[in-house]
């Protein structure tokens, strides 16, 4: 087993203007071609920063594609141009941090460009539904299509505001990780351009080595352009519970319980709590209810590190009575702060869709679109409770700046 710790916001940030000399005759040359979309010259400032915001750089030109075949079209050209600086990255929601989505003086690909809700299509038939979308789809839309037919795909990112290929493109990992796997663990097929410019269906039997490249290849071996993604039956509530930990090993050895057990919660995270006081508080304002209000509100931090093990249970309204008391046994063989105990019950749209409410908030205070230098770790199990002594309130002695998330994944997955 591995444990995921994400940290967010802990690294200087900086701004970085990339600058690189193009041939002219091999932009000019991008306007004869012939395609069903259009390329942009005139406002490719919009593609010249990411949400990391810490690299910013200018392309030549912005391919707004209508179909695949343009995307092949593109590539082709600059192919057959031979060596060249002209480079091409894809972009769907621009949610890389260190300008990944960028290509200076070169072309970026709008993926969002090509989102077609009447392309998308559920097959529900089967012991294995899917849905096959564009690359350019957004998550959030994808769940809403599938919803319809009463599914859902198994794995998830915290936010749903990203393209398809975009997080296939890297991992996709969420809470449901542990047993599913990241969302690249759960595509059955793609559709990609190769860097020669030739359109490929691929899958674990087909073209295997493209389909297993381009999973989480960082768009280095091709442009997703359409995937088949496995879907469940799609619950329709959620209780969602958080609860404190001041002992990390207690923490840890509670996370590694639940992503053991075959029959437990659906959903496993956690985060680490530095240097801050009132912290339930925040959590009585937001979604969240205090098992016991009066021992709540009596807890004191003191400024001490803790940790907040955050778990989901799915259920149906016909099963509601038998999942409090599922719960109610999975959290007896908890090690948490008793007093800390809260929960919430919640749509199951409205729990994966839940950091979006977050992001409406922050944009109307300004602090959306800033710097986001974050670190993205994978720590192994044998080595976790060193890197935690030394890191959490020692070199860290204020989380005030982002999230600090720390949650196990199983290897095997």
């Amino acid at each position: 087993m591995k444990l995921l710790i994400l940290l967010a916001a802990l690294i200087s940030s900086h701004h970085v203007s990339a600058t690189l000399e193009l041939d002219s005759a091999d932009l000019s040359s991008l306007k004869t071609l012939n395609l069903e979309g259009y390329l942009s010259f005139h406002d490719t400032h919009l593609a010249s920063r990411d949400f990391g915001d810490c690299y910013h750089s200018l392309p030549s030109a912005i391919l707004r594609p209508k179909s695949p075949q343009d995307i092949a079209k593109t590539l082709q050209h600059v192919f057959d141009l031979g060596p060249s600086k002209l480079t091409i990255a894809a972009r769907g929601h621009a949610h890389s941090l260190r300008g990944q989505a960028q290509a200076p003086h070169g072309i970026v690909v709008n993926m969002e460009s090509l989102a077609d809700p009447k392309k998308r299509r559920v097959h529900e038939g089967g012991k294995s539904p899917y849905v096959e979308v564009s690359g350019g789809e957004l998550w959030i839309d994808v769940l809403r299509q599938t919803l319809k037919c009463g599914l859902a795909p198994r794995s998830w990112t915290d936010y749903l505001h990203l393209t398809v290929g975009g997080t296939l493109s890297n991992a996709g990992i969420s809470g449901q990780a542990f047993r599913y796997g990241p969302q690249i663990s759960n595509v059955y097929q793609l559709e990609v351009v190769t860097g020669k410019g030739e359109v490929v269906n691929c899958s674990a039997q087909k073209n295997a080595d493209l389909f297993h490249a381009v999973l989480g290849g960082l768009g280095q071996f091709g442009i997703i352009t359409k995937a088949r993604i496995a879907l469940e039956p799609a619950p329709e509530m959620v209780k969602w519970i958080r609860v404190l930990y001041s002992d990390f090993s207690l923490f840890t050895k509670d996370q590694e319980l639940l992503i053991s057990l075959e029959k437990g919660f659906d959903y496993v995270e956690g985060f680490v709590i530095i240097n801050r006081n009132g912290i339930l508080n925040n959590w009585r304002s937001s979604f969240f209810t205090p098992e016991n209000p009066i021992q709540a509100s009596r807890f004191n931090s003191n400024g001490r590190t803790l940790y907040c093990l955050e778990i989901a249970k799915n259920f149906d309204f016909n099963n509601a009575n038998a999942t409090d008391q599922e719960v109610e046994s999975l959290l007896a063989q908890l090690s948490f702060i008793p007093s800390t105990l809260f929960s919430s019950e919640l749509p199951y749209l409205d729990f994966l869709d839940r950091v979006h409410a977050s992001e409406v908030k922050l944009r109307a205070q300004g602090l959306w679109e800033v710097p986001h230098p974050w670190l993205n770790l994978l720590i192994p199990q044998s080595t976790i409770h060193d890197f935690a002594e030394e890191i959490f309130g020692k070199l860290l002695t204020d989380s005030s700046n982002g999230p600090i998330l720390i949650y196990p994944l199983n290897k095997e997955k």
